[in-house]
């Protein structure tokens, strides 16, 4: 179970990090309506969230704000990349036993693999949002290039 968790939270991972490169410093700014992120604060939200799921399950509660703080193509880049990371460890160490662990998450008592799983969940949401705005500045995403495994894996 925790590995097959970890395979979706690296296809979810992936394809952030690939939207991350593609997209040109400019498209970071857009916002198709003023009441939603832009592009880079969708970005910086993803790194933000995805240091705050991993740090509850591993105990140590980090946080961050580069949705407000990083701008940049260059700035958003590495914070993903540095978040992707601490995150990929707590992917690692979890076991399938350790993945029943009871931790305080949401308001209530949830397992370590609940909230791992939220995080590709959610992780997967932000890149639905993505798509849209590269699809509206004429950009394919990631998923729609030729070549791209978007299917499941054949295993």
């Amino acid at each position: 179970m925790s590995a097959d968790a970890e395979y979706v939270y690296s296809l979810a991972k992936e394809r952030i990090l690939k939207t991350a490169a593609k997209v040109p410093e400019a498209t970071y700014r857009f916002r198709p309506t003023p009441e939603v992120r832009s592009l880079g604060e969708i970005l910086g939200h993803v790194a933000d969230s995805t240091y705050h799921v991993c740090s509850i399950v591993k105990g140590d509660e980090k946080t961050s704000e580069i949705e407000k703080t990083k701008t940049s193509k260059a700035e958003l880049t590495t914070a993903l990349t540095r978040a992707f990371a601490y995150c990929d460890a707590v992917y690692r160490a979890m076991t399938d036993a350790d993945s029943a662990t009871k931790i305080a998450y949401h308001g209530g008592l949830h397992t370590k693999m609940m909230a791992l799983s939220f995080n590709s969940t959610h992780l997967m949401e932000h890149y639905g949002n993505l798509v849209t705005y590269m699809r509206l500045n004429h950009i394919v995403p990631p998923t729609s290039e030729p070549g791209s495994e978007s299917a499941a894996p054949n295993q």
